[in-house]
């Protein structure tokens, strides 16, 4: 007899039902070209409102593509994958951690984009390969100025070293299968000059979209986009010849509002973030009204039936705002008030039940499957008008009209304050670019008003 027998392989920790469960569920599509990040409206990545449900229900209603929030490269190096028997849910864990850092749900894999966090060519790559099997597209974020991101040389912080942003995503690019994208997101630089040649070397990478924050570094959402500077960096890339698709992100709030933007700036796109954490039906022709009775109930129902993290699930359930027909003010605040003082899904069990997340989620899933390939249902039938259908059609039907210079604004249902608050564009956009005293400016400035001591002061400090 053979004592030498080959000892039987451990189970793997993946059952057979979770197996079966992700499978299910998961939409098969061919990977993700140019063509598909074009004619469309994104939801833009958001830390802490990007979650799976939100993007799950941007999905449902109409966003062609999804992007996941900021995860540092290093933070999920070490993470272990999980994935849920009964949900199909996956979740990235961290050593020592009990709340997952990323999560996911084979349905949205064709349409979700991973956003890095780096610095550093190998950690992205290294970063990359270990969400790859969940994720259709991984995006190098370039833009974000917040200090989380920027301190170690990530995020905007990229944008004044171009060799090293560029160094990363060739790494990406080489480093990726052919089926996963590679993409990135900027900011504007101050002049046109320095964004069209950062613009040129990015696109040389080999990536296959490029979004742009239509602000600077040092802008804030409060501050009105420059989305007059769109055209010239749209012209430019496509006059590359490369077929890099272009996303114009910054000051969009709806579906309507992407057809006006992108027959202003001919961007391919358009990317929501703002709009969409207050309201995720904005991508749809008709967005939900009344949310606190028509959408944050199912959303919570969803967000339980899928274990999302209740604080969360909290935060988003609580920031979202929409116009309001039937309800009133005083009641939205109400729920609100609700939502924030609760500690668990239970204790709003009142308030939404009965706990039909399932079969919610069922409706999710319908929703999106019932797709031509990555396009919304609204959208199979009536292709998202081309910049240059929309700027036809608008000739035709104001040809008197068509030789006049358009007035780029910020429209007046945008989230942002009007540009006329903001003493935009021709007044100071802060306290350090205020008129100065004729005594120190050597002329007297058109208006008599006086500027005020205090805000003397803090200019000068400024300047120091």
């Amino acid at each position: 007899m053979n004592t030498n027998k080959v000892p039987r392989r451990s189970p793997s920790t993946s059952s057979v039902t979770e197996e079966r469960v992700a499978k299910r569920r998961k939409i098969e599509l061919p990977p993700l070209t140019s063509e598909d990040f074009k004619h469309g409206v994104m939801l833009a990545p958001m830390v802490r409102s990007g979650t799976m449900v939100t993007r799950l229900f941007a999905l449902k209603y109409g966003a062609n593509l999804v992007w996941g929030p900021e995860i540092v490269d290093k933070a999920i190096l070490h993470a272990e994958r999980r994935v849920d028997p009964a949900t199909g849910v996956v979740s990235y864990v961290g050593k020592s951690q009990t709340k997952a850092m990323f999560t996911t749900h084979p349905l949205e894999k064709p349409y979700l984009i991973y956003q890095i966090g780096s610095a550093d060519p190998d950690l992205a790559v290294r970063a990359a390969k270990i969400v790859m099997q969940d994720v259709a597209g991984v995006d190098l974020n370039c833009g974000c100025p917040k200090p989380f991101s920027t301190h170690a040389g990530m995020g905007a912080a990229l944008l004044s070293n171009p060799d090293l942003l560029c160094s990363i995503l060739t790494a990406l690019r080489e480093a990726m299968p052919p089926e996963i994208s590679v993409s990135a997101k900027i900011r504007l630089l101050p002049s046109k000059e320095d964004t069209l040649k950062l613009v040129e070397r990015i696109v040389n990478t080999g990536i296959t979209t490029l979004t742009v924050h239509c602000r600077t570094r040092n802008m804030r959402p409060r501050e009105r986009a420059l989305i007059e500077r769109m055209r010239d960096v749209v012209d430019f890339v496509e006059g590359m010849g490369k077929g890099v698709a272009v996303i114009q992100n910054g000051d969009c709030v709806s579906y309507e509002d992407s057809i006006r933007i992108r027959k202003l700036t001919g961007a391919h796109s358009t990317m929501i973030a703002t709009a969409a954490e207050a309201n995720p039906t904005c991508f749809s022709k008709s967005p939900l009204t009344d949310l606190e009775s028509t959408f944050v109930p199912s959303y919570i129902r969803v967000a339980k039936y899928l274990d999302a993290n209740w604080a969360v699930t909290k935060f988003c359930s609580a920031a979202f705002r929409g116009s309001h027909e039937d309800g009133t003010k005083a009641a939205a605040v109400a729920i609100r008030k609700r939502i924030t003082s609760s500690k668990s899904y239970e204790d709003l069990t009142d308030l939404v039940k009965p706990w039909t997340g399932e079969s919610e989620f069922q409706e999710i899933v319908q929703a999106v499957e019932s797709r031509k390939g990555r396009r919304p249902v609204m959208d199979a039938d009536a292709p998202f008008p081309s910049a240059e259908t929309t700027a036809s059609s608008a000739e035709t039907e104001h040809p008197q009209k068509s030789q006049e210079p358009q007035v780029l604004k910020t429209p007046v249902h945008s989230l942002s304050p009007d540009p006329s608050i903001l003493c935009a564009p021709l007044g100071p956009a802060n306290t350090a670019r205020v008129h100065l005293p004729a005594l120190v400016a050597g002329r007297d400035e058109p208006t008599p008003t006086p500027t005020p001591l205090d805000v003397l002061s803090s200019a000068s400090a400024a300047f120091l």
